[in-house]
């Protein structure tokens, strides 16, 4: 047997593992909404290497000048470096265990995102999520700079916009409308909607 047919084996012994027992581990993943603060980790130490790589292509990286060329870095990194896989189970993974294993979903990405924009010292990051019905929900990150708001949508580029209102409706949270959309970074969690 060669190594790629032994490799989809365990893959699929792994899968059927994994969905025996799905009831079981998603029950010891879930997080209250409040706890969402629990996963944004500036201060792990893969994360500080991502950061610190992105501050080094920089002569000498100063907030106030480079910022928003470094969070384009950052959000090339993390569409470049971090694989979206969504995997069968609803399953937490913190942003230091995504760049470990080089892959999570787009919620996933989010987090990871907005733990190296705080660690490029940009405090006012939030990851932001739009949700419609139970499946359908939309991820953002974004920041305040300047004056200026700007927001990254995983898989869609960045983009300066004039007011949150202006975000939400981005990614399609309207006044009166059925959608709902909740924030947070390390130190907060707010219900928008």
């Amino acid at each position: 047997m060669s190594d790629d047919e032994l490799l989809k084996k365990y893959n699929a012994l792994y899968l059927e593992i994994i969905m025996r027992y799905r009831e079981k581990i998603e029950e010891g993943e879930r997080l209250y909404m409040a706890e969402l603060p629990k996963l944004v980790t500036p201060d792990d130490e893969s994360v500080r290497a991502a950061v610190n790589k992105i501050k080094g292509e920089f002569l000498s990286y100063n907030f106030e000048e480079n910022f928003s060329e470094a969070m384009q870095k950052a959000y090339d990194f993390v569409s470049g470096s971090v694989s979206q896989v969504s995997p069968p189970i609803q399953f937490w993974l913190r942003p230091g265990q995504v760049l470990n294993i080089g892959a999570g979903d787009i919620f996933d990405q989010a987090v990871l995102l907005c733990s190296m924009l705080i660690g490029l010292g940009n405090l006012s990051s939030k990851v932001i999520v739009a949700v419609k019905g139970e499946d359908e929900k939309n991820y953002a990150v974004y920041c305040e700079y300047k004056g200026k708001l700007l927001e990254a949508e995983l898989g869609k580029g960045l983009s300066e916009l004039k007011d949150k209102q202006e975000m939400l409706a981005k990614i399609g949270v309207f006044m009166g409308s059925e959608e709902t959309a909740y924030e947070f970074n390390d130190k907060m969690y707010n219900s928008i909607a």
